[in-house]
């Protein structure tokens, strides 16, 4: 066989995605507000694109409706023909055929300029929120009180230990390192901090919970020597020692729950108060609510303009003299405008799709609570719906739920399952954690139950569970061991 080049001609077959196409499916993983914010961006950038914005509102319940069956039948079924075919793809398949960095997958999608929320650009009036004037943190609030109360030389030593206050009001340095640092004497650092300790909040400039709390006493006037001898040994009264605590304090149980209850009221993290982020209010992407027999599930339009293509503007333009760039350029708005169209309403149909399959699967939980969550994953939803598991993920990532047990993101409804212990159908962990949440908030503070305990009980509620299961879970929730609840109630025993 001869060796030489030569040109051969083969036949395949790849699925090149171009960047529209990638978009659409990125569209998916976003929420409402992100998508929102993206149409203003389009609509600033596109002429043709207009946005306006419709008065929508919650689904209302208990309206009337045809049989469950049927309305669900109706629901649940897909649209016809394929134009959501296009958005379900796996973006990681190898069938796919990559040319550059921006063909790439979900990882790559960080260039389309999304923020959090809305730009302001379909708001009626002022956003007043953007308007309000930053709380002040608590660095500021110091520095702010160390500039009356110190001499310039002292201002100077005060503001290095303000920058060392963590957020909570500790002081997390070691004096005499600042003292070598500055060249001054220990003794002059010692005493500016004295003085920083007498700032608002009181208990700021600690340096350990014991003498936070006991500036706060201080500030009381409840400084005692039993108190002081308290706060030298709160592991004590971590550990529940009470008695112990009485014969160290000098004082009987009286005074002791109410040198407790004196604790209770004071702040062991000061420093919170200030430059605290302010809570924002998750805004639902989803409605679901009873419709008589079965449920109504929309999209939270209030959050998202109605996009329209001005094409009375457009043929006003086109009309007129143009040249070969101008007319490119118009041509590919309108192109443009016509996909972002489709996009997002193939975005809408998607979503519907896949929760109302979800408000299906999970129609008990809808109906009864947590107690009655099933075992669920994306493949089974994405194998109902006959669509990817990886769009079905795309989907449910950052999307909220609104019904009328509360606010749930999508993914709460994908949980791993436990064995039912008659070799039933299997139960949701969160059914498993909201059922050890109620044995425990329920148990005798003279009889704290145990892990083993809460074992027992669980079998006798169907729940196959292991006690390592059960720990994990437990903590998982925050909730102590036996051990530490039981000190817990002692001490608020005492204090009561």
């Amino acid at each position: 066989m001869a060796l030489g080049p030569r040109l051969d001609l083969r036949q395949s077959q790849s699925l090149v995605m171009t960047p529209q196409l990638q978009q659409a499916i990125r569209l998916l993983a976003l929420s409402n507000l992100e998508v929102e914010a993206f149409i203003a961006e389009e609509v600033e950038k596109n002429p043709l694109l207009d946005a306006e914005r419709d008065e929508v509102t919650a689904p209302e319940p208990d309206l009337p409706s045809e049989d469950r069956s049927t309305q669900s039948d109706a629901l649940l079924d897909p649209t016809p023909g394929d134009a959501d075919s296009a958005l379900d793809v796996d973006l990681t398949a190898e069938t796919f055929h990559h040319d550059s960095i921006a063909d790439g997958g979900p990882g790559m999608d960080g260039q389309l300029g999304i923020s959090g929320g809305s730009e302001g650009g379909f708001e009626d009036g002022p956003d007043f929120d953007a308007m309000a004037a930053d709380a002040p943190s608590l660095r500021d609030h110091l520095l702010a009180q160390a500039g009356l109360a110190f001499d310039p030389q002292d201002l100077l030593i005060a503001s290095h230990l303000i920058d060392q206050v963590d957020e909570a009001g500790y002081l997390a340095m070691s004096l005499l390192d600042l003292a070598n640092r500055l060249g001054v004497a220990l003794s002059r650092i010692e005493q500016v901090l004295l003085t920083i300790q007498t700032f608002d909040p009181t208990g700021v400039g600690a340096r350990s919970l014991g003498e936070c709390l006991a500036l706060q006493a201080k500030e009381a006037d409840r400084y005692d020597p039993a108190m002081a001898r308290l706060l030298d040994n709160l592991d004590l009264l971590a550990e529940g020692r009470l008695a112990q605590l009485q014969r160290m304090c000098g004082v009987d149980a009286e005074d002791m729950a109410d040198m407790i209850k004196e604790l209770r009221n004071y702040d062991p993290k000061p420093g919170l108060r200030f430059g605290s982020s302010p809570i924002e209010a998750v805004t639902p992407d989803i409605f679901v609510a009873r419709k008589g027999k079965g449920w109504a599930v929309e999209i939270n339009s209030a959050t998202l303009p109605r996009l329209l293509i001005n094409r009375s503007y457009y043929a006003e333009i086109a009309s007129g003299a143009q040249d070969k760039a101008s007319k490119a350029w118009l041509s590919e708005c309108l192109q443009s405008a016509n996909w972002l169209v489709r996009a997002l309403d193939q975005r809408q149909r998607t979503i519907v799709k896949v929760a109302s399959e979800i408000v299906k699967q999970q129609e008990a939980f809808f109906n009864e609570g947590v107690s009655q969550l099933r075992p669920l994953t994306l493949r089974a939803v994405a194998e109902a719906i006959g669509m990817h598991e990886s769009t079905i993920s795309r989907v449910t990532s950052n999307k909220y739920l609104s019904c009328a047990r509360g606010l749930f993101e999508l993914k709460y409804f994908f949980t791993s399952g436990i064995a039912a212990a008659d070799g039933g159908e299997a139960v949701s962990a969160e059914a498993v954690k909201s059922a050890i949440r109620t044995l425990i908030s329920a148990e005798n503070p003279k009889a704290i139950l145990s892990d083993d305990t809460l074992v027992e009980m669980l079998n006798e509620k169907g729940f196959d569970i292991a006690r390592r299961t059960v720990a994990k879970y437990r903590e998982a929730m925050g909730i102590g061991s036996s051990v530490q609840r039981r000190r817990q109630k002692a001490i608020e025993a005492q204090a009561a």
